[in-house]
């Protein structure tokens, strides 16, 4: 095993990103870690571990001090991780966010996830770091929220799986209602669920469609756990071992240009016309890898210039002439959020189609309202192509 593969290999691991923190004897320090585990609940008092580098000037401090506070951090705090670390260019770290001190003496920032002020109980030198066993004397649980984390060298936040927001109908107290989920993929949502919510009314007033968009991981989640009775999205990255997906619609892709770009007076375009040429790409799974699929099947690899998970940010950023786009859904206007007007054109090369399906689980039946809502989706959708494209 080389260096720089277990390295590289450490990467892809996510972790918490912490500020640890001392006070003393020796004098005050902190310091930006990510390597912190609990150790056991059950010994004298709880315990945990963190490991700081040997030659970083808080680990020595912290060893003299024999006293240090974990800070987790929240995901609005990167920029607290980034001033520990060495990246703000502060002389005092502490100016950084509002510390207050703890019962044994170290520091807690406001508003963390959760603090834990601990005794140093044990230190053991291994290679390159100390790790630091402490035992915690107080855990401070502040609001809940998305804790920062850090992993294939960026930050990130802890959203949980089943995080895709839900909208459905408020209905009067004691109304006999049956409510049927329908997880749609983000940027399908706009262009069918309303209008199946408000047409299903007429057909069932006593139903109450609950709907859960987001992308296809946070979808297959949602029916996975059974919070979905079904699915309205993509067929990509749909696992077929214990699904079943009826083709709803079938959307071949096009490129959207802002108006005034030369290409826009052509009535079709190739990809090899725009493989130079900036691109903005939806960057939300399983799209990105679909519109970069088709430039990888001619042998070619896209200019991108910018990329965006959202549709219509897309939209706008092409409407401002900052590149082209490759999309499947289309608008029924050409005008972007912000006013300004694109123009879709067809694209020249033979490509592989969008397929737009309803998914279902089949490892269990859902209830028969649920599945009076699909067959009315199976009937209604049979032209939905008029509505996305």
């Amino acid at each position: 095993m080389t260096r720089d593969k277990f390295l590289e290999g450490m990467s892809r691991a996510a972790a918490t990103v912490n500020i640890v923190t001392t006070d003393g004897p020796a004098g005050k320090a902190g310091a930006t870690v990510s390597a912190m585990s609990s150790v056991s609940a059950d010994s004298a008092r709880p315990s945990l571990l963190v490991c700081v580098n040997k030659n970083s000037y808080s680990a020595d401090i912290i060893r003299e001090n024999k006293r240090f506070c974990v800070n987790v951090l929240r995901d609005t705090q990167a920029w607290v991780s980034d001033g520990f670390a060495g990246r703000a260019g502060v002389e005092d770290k502490f100016t950084i966010g509002t510390w207050h001190k703890t019962g044994l003496g170290s520091w807690e920032l406001e508003n963390a996830v959760v603090t834990f002020d601990c005794e140093l109980v044990e230190e053991v030198l291994y290679g390159s770091h100390y790790i630091f066993i402490g035992e915690v004397e107080t855990a401070n649980v502040s609001e809940s929220g998305p804790t920062l984390v850090y992993s294939n060298r960026s930050y990130g936040s802890s959203v949980p799986l089943g995080a895709a927001s839900a909208s459905h109908r408020v209905h009067a107290e004691g109304q006999d209602i049956e409510t049927v989920s329908i997880g749609c993929y983000s940027s399908l949502a706009p262009f069918l669920i309303p209008r199946v919510i408000a047409d299903y009314q007429n057909v069932d007033a006593n139903v109450d469609i609950k709907v859960y968009e987001g992308n296809q991981d946070q979808l297959i989640h949602h029916l996975g756990v059974r919070e979905a009775d079904m699915l309205l999205t993509y067929q990509f990255e749909v696992p077929d071992w214990w699904t079943k997906s009826i083709v709803v619609a079938e959307l071949p892709p096009y490129v959207l240009l802002p108006a005034l770009h030369p290409l826009a007076n052509q009535d079709e375009i190739s990809l090899s016309e725009l493989v130079d040429e900036p691109m903005v790409l939806l960057d939300s799974v399983p799209s990105r890898n679909y519109f970069l699929s088709l430039f990888a099947d001619k042998g070619l690899t896209p200019n991108i210039a910018y990329r965006s998970p959202s549709y219509e940010m897309v939209r706008s950023m092409v409407g401002n002439g900052l590149g082209y786009t490759i999309l499947a859904t289309k608008p029924a206007s050409p005008v972007a959020v912000d006013g300004r007007l694109t123009v879709a054109r067809p694209l020249k090369d033979d490509c592989q189609t969008t397929k737009v399906v309803l998914v279902t689980d089949t490892s269990r039946e859902i209830s028969e309202k649920a599945q009076e809502v699909h067959a009315y989706l199976i009937e209604q959708l049979a032209n939905a192509e008029d509505l996305l494209h």
